[in-house]
């Protein structure tokens, strides 16, 4: 695959599909929501006429395809009932799991080495997609919506309709849940 300039429209799928699906995967995950929104995105982006050629194809239609996400969101949200808050705190992990009663690690994280070395190893990226099915979808989406496509507390407050305390415990929530599932499935594991 290549990131450059492509002359033709229809090349666009085969040359950036894959792409495509992966990151709509990612933050969806849902296969045929994926799909979906890929294809919208190739739509719209052949229908439209605003490529201009500044940035590459490629850039371009990753950032039709963000907007096309946020649509699909925006439909999930009117049509499924919100999770109650009950769920989301019985479920996932409390501070009392974490911390003794004097503000210590009650066990300390484990080291995680080399960040950067760890993303790109696939075992890995399955583990933590594993470990982001396991979260309540709130939680998953406001982590994606924070750590991965890098919102600002007041885009994410106003995207899934909650208040900034709400949003801030939330994330911590996803957080200590994907720590203690990486640490028994990835770290444990090894």
């Amino acid at each position: 695959m290549t990131d450059s300039l492509t002359p033709n429209p229809h090349d666009w799928l085969a040359e950036h599909g894959d792409y495509l699906y992966r990151y709509a995967l990612a933050r969806l995950r849902d296969p045929h929501q994926a799909e979906d929104v890929v294809q919208e995105t190739l739509l719209a982006a052949m229908q439209g006429s605003g490529f201009s050629g500044k940035s590459s194809a490629r850039t371009w239609l990753t950032g039709i395809l963000k907007h096309k996400i946020i649509d699909q969101f925006r439909r999930q949200q009117r049509e499924a009932p919100l999770e109650a808050p009950e769920d989301i705190s019985d479920d996932t992990p409390g501070m009392d799991e974490f911390f003794l009663a004097d503000g210590h690690w009650a066990e300390p994280p484990q080291a995680w080495g080399n960040p950067e070395s760890l993303l790109q190893q696939d075992q890995f990226l399955q583990t933590l997609q594993d470990c982001m099915d396991r979260l309540p979808k709130k939680l998953a989406r406001i982590f994606l919506l924070r750590e991965v496509e890098e919102s600002d507390n007041d885009e994410i407050c106003k995207e899934l309709e909650i208040s900034p305390t709400n949003a801030w415990v939330m994330l911590y929530r996803a957080r200590m849940g994907l720590r203690k599932c990486l640490e028994l499935n990835w770290l444990g594991g090894r």
